[in-house]
């Protein structure tokens, strides 16, 4: 479970999609740790690194490097950065209703704001993760004393304690505002309860005995699904409290999900799309026509589907993912994440910062 250097977002470079992290050194030398470390005001922080977008009600929000987050009241026109309680790297957000939201990152950190993201306060943080993770399943152990499984837990979050805070969260998602999820490298999987008071370990409940990453995490009607690694595609057994795998025809990383009820589509490296009409059960590849990596993607009001590749092409199906037409686009730029905002016009977060293009 060693992770010296961790994944945050396929920008540049999809085959080579590992980052450094955030340096924890002042300018004098002296340990600074960013988890400790306010994020700071930039009046350029538009235009830094940002790989998350949401909505709520009429808010815009982004996330990104440096602990950044940003609002817009005016559809992506212009932001605002809020404040914010660490460093990190952050890499996704989430708002379940207006007023409650969570940001998630590298170093394990988990940010919540209960004043429609203006201001955030951090729930967990990757000092409390191992120990989290360790005093949860030793307890289980005590129990079943025999079960490998079990000690093989324990033995994990024992290396994670000794390693560090350096384990990112990728991705976070909320069906209210007392139950959610956040899931990253190695199979990192936490659901709270609570509105995020308490986390439980859901390590032992995902079809997924080789760790592979979690990258993102959606739900598409009725159901939530997980895509990562290799292919790897989970969906929740709600009935047995488990994420339970749903094979696909694709070995190669996923890295996001998105659609509408009754249509299901994961997206990744090298333009692999694939697509689902029976809830995961089945799997047929979509013809993108682009050998470009797809990053981020968003449903439009009247019921498109948008596909944005890594270099910042915009694709659109009008026939719930069957088929998608390429974009007109002259201004290109690596993209992470991608909204339709109220307006309608398209919202791209990506290297170089935040910018707004019209949809056809």
């Amino acid at each position: 479970m060693k992770m010296t250097m961790i994944k945050w977002v396929l920008l540049a470079s999809l085959t080579a999609a590992l980052a450094v992290p955030f340096p924890r050194t002042s300018f004098a030398g002296e340990f600074v740790d960013v988890l400790d470390t306010e994020a700071m005001p930039s009046a350029l922080a538009s235009h830094g690194m940002l790989t998350g977008i949401t909505q709520a009600g009429t808010r815009l929000f982004a996330v990104g490097q440096r602990g950044h987050i940003l609002y817009s009241d005016d559809n992506g026109q212009g932001w605002q950065q809020a404040h914010v309680p660490v460093s990190s790297h952050l890499v996704a957000v989430h708002f379940p209703t207006a007023q409650q939201g969570w940001a998630v990152g590298h170093d394990g950190v988990v940010l919540h704001s209960s004043d429609a993201g203006q201001t955030w306060t951090r729930q967990l943080d990757g000092r409390q993760v191992g120990p989290n993770l360790l005093a949860y399943y030793q307890e289980q152990l005590a129990d079943q004393p025999d079960n490998p499984d079990l000690q093989a837990r324990v033995a994990d979050a024992q290396r994670m304690i000794e390693e560090g805070a350096d384990k990112p969260f990728l991705d976070v998602w909320f069906e209210s505002e007392r139950v959610g999820y956040i899931v990253g490298a190695f199979n990192l999987i936490l659901r709270t309860d609570d509105g995020g008071i308490h986390w439980t370990p859901w390590l032992d409940r995902t079809d997924n005995p080789t760790a592979l990453n979690l990258y993102a995490i959606r739900p598409i009607g009725d159901d939530l699904f997980i895509a990562g690694e290799q292919g790897l595609v989970l969906k929740l057994d709600r009935v047995r409290g488990r994420f339970v795998s749903t094979p696909t025809p694709y070995n190669g990383s996923f890295f996001g999900i998105t659609g509408k009820p009754g249509i299901v589509l994961v997206f990744g490296l090298r333009g692999n799309v694939y697509r689902s009409t029976d809830s995961g059960g089945s799997w047929i590849k979509v013809d993108l026509g682009l050998p470009l990596s797809v990053t981020a993607s968003s449903v439009t009001a009247d019921g498109r589907i948008v596909l944005v590749s890594q270099a910042g092409h915009v694709l659109v199906s009008s026939d719930d993912g069957a088929s998608f037409h390429l974009q007109p686009n002259t201004s290109l730029a690596p993209v992470a994440a991608a909204h339709v905002a109220s307006g309608g016009s398209l919202v791209l977060a990506g290297t170089r910062g935040l910018r707004l293009i019209p949809l056809e």
